[in-house]
């Protein structure tokens, strides 16, 4: 290690994302003779090319070794930082921070939105949160310190990952004000004779958990709109005659457009909870942002 500046692992990890000399020079501040007098010495330390001329264009190719060396060294380089960057206290009113927030639709407005509505008040102006969607590659991304915080149900969140249980959430079926079947009590006779908005995150199906339910019963609902995002479902619900089984917490978001109703069926729930990677458990600004979260499910919001 006494041979290797620290500076051109900087360097090396910019070159493998640009694949371009020249626009990873522009992007370090550096000039380019200077950049490629880096990449020989990375040669040299690795005793790999790193990177070769594209057949076509102007570019370059990272080698094997490289692609190897890819998520590694960007894991190293977020650690490298956290250590030099980040203070050994947080101060929410004070300190400048940006917490990436890996969520589905559901948890943003079930959890997000809570959360967002009590740093207003709980945290000065340099506290940003940004909800991005939680995707395949979540586990890799707060290895990576690219995402601070995952919101999910237990089957959504890596079992690598530390978490913590934020809310228990039931189903409700919720109709518009003033639907024509009244504000009465649902039986499972005219539950399965309303028409339904399926929330379907995998795209497409008509078919869905409740569906697998009233199979076991011997029943079955009709399905007339499928969607994939449960944000669509209460705006559709709240202007036609479908009706739609949702979360309850989700679904109480949207009480002054819609009646809620139990279900005439003991459908069986899930659980949300917050995850974060075991590196960053320490971290004081990802641990003032956690008790917040551990304050709100606690709160009277939840019920």
């Amino acid at each position: 290690m006494e041979h290797i500046d620290l500076n051109l692992l900087r360097s090396l990890d910019v070159l493998i994302e640009e694949e371009n000399v020249t626009r990873a020079a522009q992007r370090l501040g550096v000039t380019q003779p200077g950049l490629s007098a880096q990449l020989a010495k990375l040669r040299a330390i690795f005793g790999d090319r790193l990177l070769v001329p594209a057949e076509k264009g102007r570019g370059m190719v990272a080698t094997s070794r490289a692609l190897e060396l890819r998520e590694p060294l960007r894991a190293a380089l977020k650690d490298l930082e956290a250590v030099v960057q980040t203070p050994a206290r947080f101060d929410p009113y004070s300190d400048k921070r940006d917490f990436v927030i890996a969520t589905s639709d559901n948890a943003a407005i079930v959890i997000g939105v809570p959360l967002v509505e009590k740093l207003r008040k709980e945290a000065g102006r340099g506290i940003r949160l940004s909800f991005v969607r939680a995707d395949a590659d979540v586990s890799s991304q707060l290895e990576r310190g690219d995402v601070d915080l995952l919101f999910g149900s237990e089957r959504a969140v890596p079992a690598s990952m530390k978490v913590r249980k934020l809310i228990d959430e039931t189903y409700v079926m919720v109709q518009r004000k003033g639907h024509p079947r009244g504000n009465v009590a649902l039986d499972v006779d005219t539950y399965c004779a309303l028409e339904h908005v399926l929330v379907s995150t995998s795209g497409g199906s008509f078919h869905g958990f409740i569906d697998e339910q009233l199979e076991r019963l011997g029943r079955h609902r009709r399905v007339g709109l499928s969607v994939h995002q449960f944000v669509m479902a209460p705006t559709i619900v709240a202007s036609t005659d479908y009706v739609s089984t949702l979360p309850k917490h989700f679904a109480c978001r949207f009480a002054e457009w819609l009646d809620i109703h139990e279900l005439p069926i003991a459908a069986e729930g899930f659980s949300l909870f917050a995850a974060w990677h075991p590196r960053a458990h320490a971290d004081p600004g990802l641990v003032w942002l956690r008790q917040q979260l551990v304050a709100k499910s606690e709160s009277r919001w939840l019920t």
